[in-house]
């Protein structure tokens, strides 16, 4: 197995696992990971909703930092907070 292969295994499991925590750790409307070849990022990216529109939760942040993952700024919305993270 090629280093990059397991690097792309690698990072499919900590997204995996991430979206899995953050389902978990807060209330959200939806969590979805995104495969590099789907990915506008380029990366395994974990996308989530969250009900809450006052910023991004300390409890959200811990968990994409477990996972090490990178924070992507988006804009929040009307109803809802946008969070984008790649590996």
């Amino acid at each position: 197995m090629s280093k990059t292969v397991r690097c792309t295994v690698k990072n499919r499991q900590r997204v995996r696992r991430a979206a899995r925590a953050l389902r978990e750790a807060v209330p959200t409307v939806l969590v979805e990971t995104t495969p590099p070849v789907r990915s506008k990022h380029d990366a395994w990216t974990v996308d989530a909703v969250l009900q809450d529109t006052e910023g991004v939760p300390p409890d959200v942040l811990r968990e994409l930092a477990l996972a090490d993952l990178t924070l992507q700024a988006t804009p929040t919305q009307t109803e809802h907070q946008h969070v984008v993270a790649m590996a």
